[in-house]
């Protein structure tokens, strides 16, 4: 946490300006071969109610954002992928630093080792249709901004993927 000085585009000067720096991250929508989507249940701390919720996770100093992604879906989820396509990068709070998300779509996921992760969260991992993922959406059970824009960015990419692409 910095305190820092601002100027606004009218001029005006603020010398108390709050600034929040934390490390940058990734979340990652892994679709099976059998267009099954990946995704955990889990009651997060920070949130008074349980929520669906990608893999995810801070990306280590000088690693890669797509190298992170693919060691949290492995350490997650145990599982790889064949393809990876960027979803967009987002700063969260421009306004307040805090970090930019790198959001991913890792079709061809396959569990190939046991989940490694230390996560404070219990997760319960789910497989879901696209239809169930839509409803879940629809009925906003991803709790979180972010989450949800990763599942939305996931479809929307899907249904613009040539007709060869593994089903949705």
């Amino acid at each position: 946490m910095e305190r820092r000085t601002v100027e606004t585009p009218a001029g005006e000067v603020i010398t108390d300006w709050l600034w929040l720096k934390t490390p940058d991250y990734v979340n990652i929508v892994p679709v099976t071969p059998e267009g099954e989507f990946l995704c955990f249940r889990q009651d997060k701390y920070g949130i008074e109610t349980t929520s669906l919720a990608p893999v995810g996770g801070y990306i280590e100093p000088g690693e890669q954002p797509l190298a992170a992604a693919q060691r949290e879906l492995l350490e997650e989820m145990g599982c790889q992928a064949v393809t990876w396509l960027s979803l967009g990068n987002y700063q969260v709070d421009p306004n307040r630093g805090v970090a930019i998300g790198h959001l991913y779509l890792a079709l061809g996921a396959r569990q190939v080792a046991e989940k490694s992760s230390d996560d404070l969260e219990e997760q319960e991992l789910l497989r879901l249709t696209r239809s169930e993922v839509e409803a879940a959406l629809d009925r906003g059970e991803f709790k979180v901004l972010a989450w949800a824009a990763c599942f939305a960015f996931a479809l929307r990419c899907l249904e613009n993927l040539p007709p060869a692409s593994p089903p949705d």
